[in-house]
């Protein structure tokens, strides 16, 4: 059996809370039956379901890309339904080979633990974990059931079930296939099996009736409903074989029951509006922990976001209501200056994954860099906001006695010549921490910031961070 991708139309009529939020959010994509979704979500006396999305433990952090998914499972909680996050302790092991052109490589046991641990953190930002919540999240590790499986048990029990003319011409597969220089290993062959065999586990033994994901797990997805329905046709059959039982008729009656049915639904990958993939800077990915990506820099990420992408943004990576975000979009056409919706992303964001402290901290720090007056700014925020600026290397003993000339070192950071830089400190456009200089100043350890640094500017953006050892 294979399910067939079902693609929604504009804000259809669900009954559903999750599908209504998920449609204007622009959050569907494809999914194996959507009105059956849509009907198992909403019937009356199992209103609160639970579904999963796994993550893979590539790294001790998540980009911005994955907050998708979390916020996924955070829409699904306030629909009142149970949202579980699965760390791929096991699967990780492995390596999924979806949207990769080569082989990964191997990650040791220790590795992935630890990566495992590291990005827990990062779900109670967004999903509520409180035993006294009915539909408290949870966290499950794959590792838990897999590690128990012997071989000949997962090839008897679970790759009975699979295909291999299906399997290979699934995407993440097919497309190795074709590249005879990497090809793809047995190891990431079975990946599906085991992603697979994850939601059947879990649809046994939790009852969870719904795996969601992004647009490039779509296979991976089916693969799990195919199985549970061979599997579930498996367990009929054994029941009472001697009646030769009609598992058709018994299939149709459970989806007419809606309630043991396994569904998928995938979420499109986030994108600029170019189409290009979305959370890339300079510096490299956005990450959703503050020791890979600092608040401040969060906080700028989401302010700069393009015109073009700002709503698409606020509609998948924040809360805010629909009537919200289109007053927000309005002010927009009207006084694009303001950058009203940008501003409220960068809150939002910065509020969601860090809290209200860091983020005003962040906009402190903005403030600050605009004015030029920095010289109150915390050490670690100074690096922060500095962190991609010009800057340069200096002896710490130059700035004894008398100090160093400020003319010499502007000339050498922030001007060409010295006849440039004694035009920059005559016309005023010269400042040192923030404060005008002239062209008789000198530079003294006094002027260190923390005891280490000096900032020079030029006008009022150009920068150049002077550091003394």
């Amino acid at each position: 059996m294979h399910e067939s991708p079902q693609t929604p139309t504009a804000h259809p009529a669900f009954s559903s809370a999750f599908l209504r939020e998920l449609s204007w959010r622009g959050f569907i994509h494809q999914s194996t039956d959507l009105a059956g979704l849509d009907a198992h979500l909403s019937s009356g006396h199992t209103a609160s379901r639970k579904a999963y999305i796994g993550f893979d433990p590539t790294s001790d952090s998540l980009t911005i890309g994955n907050m998708i998914p979390i916020m996924i499972l955070a829409h699904f909680q306030r629909a009142g339904h149970t949202p579980v996050v699965v760390a791929g302790g096991g699967t990780g092991l492995i390596g999924d080979p979806s949207g990769k052109s080569a082989e990964r490589e191997l990650r040791t046991p220790n590795h992935v633990a630890e990566n495992v641990r590291r990005q827990m953190r990062i779900f109670g930002q967004i999903l509520v974990f409180d035993t006294n919540t009915p539909n408290n999240a949870s966290i499950a590790n794959n590792l838990d059931w897999l590690k128990g499986l012997s071989f000949l048990d997962a090839l008897r029990d679970i790759g009975k079930h699979f295909s291999v003319n299906m399997m290979i011409q699934k995407d993440s597969v097919k497309d190795r296939l074709h590249n005879r220089d990497q090809g793809i290993s047995y190891t990431e062959f079975s990946y599906m099996i085991l992603q697979a065999y994850d939601y059947a586990y879990l649809h046994k033994h939790q009852g969870i009736t719904l795996q969601m994901g992004a647009s490039d797990q779509w296979g991976n997805i089916v693969a799990g409903t195919d199985l549970i329905w061979s599997m579930m046709q498996a367990d009929f059959a054994r029941a009472a074989p001697e009646t030769n039982p009609d598992w058709e008729a018994h299939k149709a009656a459970l989806r007419k029951q809606n309630d043991q049915i396994p569904f998928g639904l995938t979420t499109p990958l986030l994108t600029k509006s170019d189409g290009t993939k979305y959370g890339k800077t300079e510096s490299g990915a956005v990450w959703l922990t503050a020791d890979r990506t600092s608040p401040y820099s969060l906080y700028q990420f989401a302010l700069n976001s393009a015109d073009a992408d700002v709503e698409v943004l606020l509609k998948k990576l924040t809360f805010l209501p629909e009537p919200e975000i289109a007053a927000l979009m309005a002010e927009h056409a009207a006084n694009p200056g303001a950058r009203a919706p940008h501003r409220a992303l960068a809150r939002n964001m910065t509020d969601l994954l860090h809290g209200e402290p860091e983020r005003l901290a962040a906009e402190a720090a903005a403030a600050a860099l605009f004015s030029g007056e920095i010289a109150s700014l915390p050490e670690k925020t100074l690096e922060e906001v500095f962190a991609s600026v010009a800057s340069s290397t200096h002896p710490r003993s130059s700035l004894e006695g008398e100090g160093l000339p400020l003319l010499d070192l502007v000339a050498q950071t922030l001007c060409k010549s010295k006849t440039e830089a004694r035009q920059a400190l005559a016309d005023g456009s010269v400042a040192v921490n923030g404060t005008k200089a002239g062209a008789s100043d000198k530079l003294t350890a006094a002027m260190l910031l923390h005891g280490r640094v000096i900032a020079l500017r030029r006008g009022k953006k150009n920068w150049h961070i002077t550091r003394w050892s």
